[in-house]
């Protein structure tokens, strides 16, 4: 598996993945972009990083295509040939406490769609199906990737992710070099390779741990939750859950900084990422476009200088 500290360039991405295994209440990752950007190795470096240090927060993958019953579970043909009637676990249960993540999550059939927005509404998932009656908890991170070129994602679904981040092909020419290089080193000798991260692996590691215990204790003070509705006002935000999406984030961001409480600048930093909450679009802006004026209305609202 290859490193999640070697990834270069998806700075953005990287850190949306940590505020959500910080704080899973943040809801999840939709990280949308061109093809061949590491989308996918980024999300299932962080789920090997994290399994790997202890940490209990499961990756289990949604395929295109999956059948409903590997989705929800089913009645356990073998064991019914026997004569017992046992639930057999599908995505949904293995996914439970941890991440589950959707590749090309735009293409993704209707009625998975619809499927995904029950369970993730209600936390549980409900199987009534071949003389079977079974619920079991479904609590999860949800984190999708897909290139936005090849469909359209539906917006009810949209408004289950709480971060968004854009994944563009990198133009730096020496990082593009180096991300070739560490690609070719790795697949030569993947266990040298990984050798060559696993301090940097276990110092992260540690740091989101840190941060899970610390998040409790984290405070968001009154004069910083005003400016979360502030922007959230000012950016034109749909219903309220914007507001609790921006002060998680960036409680999330002062644990991950070994603070005790957030501040107006996690706050700013927070802004763009958590722009995947409903905010109201204007006529042809797109998603690019509107997380940048979210950014910016929290940098004039806040008093900061736009980054």
């Amino acid at each position: 598996m290859f490193p999640f500290t070697a990834v270069l360039g998806q700075d953005e991405l990287k850190n949306c993945l940590m505020l959500c295994a910080v704080d899973p209440e943040i809801s999840g990752v939709l990280a949308l972009g061109d093809r061949g950007t590491a989308k996918t190795t980024t999300i299932r470096a962080l789920g090997h990083l994290l399994s790997a240090h202890g940490v209990e927060m499961p990756v289990a993958e949604l395929p295109l295509g999956a059948a409903e019953d590997r989705v929800v579970g089913s009645l356990d043909v073998d064991r019914a040939l026997r004569g017992e009637m046992v639930f057999a676990p599908g995505i949904l249960a293995e996914a439970h406490g941890g991440i589950l993540y959707i590749d090309e999550v735009n293409l993704l059939d209707d009625f998975l769609v619809d499927l995904l927005l029950d369970v993730s509404a209600s936390g549980v998932n409900r199987v009534e199906r071949d003389g079977l009656s079974h619920v079991h908890p479904a609590r999860f991170v949800l984190v999708g990737s897909g290139n936005p070129e090849e469909g359209e994602l539906r917006p009810q679904l949209q408004d289950r992710f709480g971060l968004a981040t854009e994944v563009r092909t990198i133009r730096d020419l020496r990082l593009r070099r180096e991300i070739v290089q560490r690609r070719l080193e790795h697949d030569a000798d993947p266990a040298r390779f990984a050798a060559l991260h696993q301090d940097r692996e276990a110092r992260l590691a540690e740091r989101i741990l840190r941060a899970r215990e610390r998040l409790r204790h984290v405070e968001v003070p009154e004069r910083v939750l005003d400016r979360v509705v502030d922007v959230c006002v000012e950016s034109g935000a749909v219903g309220h859950r914007a507001d609790l999406v921006l002060a998680r984030t960036a409680r999330a961001l002062a644990a991950m900084a070994g603070r005790d409480a957030a501040t107006e600048t996690d706050v700013a930093q927070a802004a763009a990422p958590a722009a995947a909450a409903p905010y109201a679009a204007r006529p042809g802006e797109s998603a690019t476009v509107q997380a940048a004026r979210v950014k910016l209305t929290a940098a004039r609202v806040l008093g900061l200088r736009a980054a």
